[in-house]
């Protein structure tokens, strides 16, 4: 039975390392609506954003070495579909501490 649900995902403190920020299930699809990245470490970051689909190693960036100022707030408004198996990863440069929040539908068929 087909449905679409509206979901929200929080990662707390992404860092200098590979973090694994969403991944699509078997079975769904996945239409990101809106990421929020907030640097709370009161200092200027950049960051990557990118996909790997079907979990593979080929990324795929939507940003990088962005920039994102101290204690500031970055928004990434555009869609995004990720198919069953895409993995949404993220990492800043530095030491950092940047929370992420991401809203998406959720959609099997």
């Amino acid at each position: 039975m087909a449905s679409e649900v509206l979901k929200e995902k929080c990662v707390r403190a992404m860092t200098n390392s590979e973090n694994t920020l969403l991944t699509a299930a078997s079975g769904h699809t996945y239409t990101i609506l809106n990421i929020s990245l907030c640097e709370t470490g009161a200092t200027a970051e950049t960051f990557d954003l990118y996909i790997d689909p079907a979990g593979g190693s080929a990324d795929t960036y939507i940003y990088k070495l962005q920039e994102l100022a101290a204690s500031a707030t970055f928004e990434h408004t555009t869609r995004i579909v990720m198919n069953e198996t895409d993995v949404l990863y993220g990492r800043t440069a530095g030491s950092a501490d940047v929370d992420v929040v991401i809203s998406y539908l959720d959609q099997t068929l």
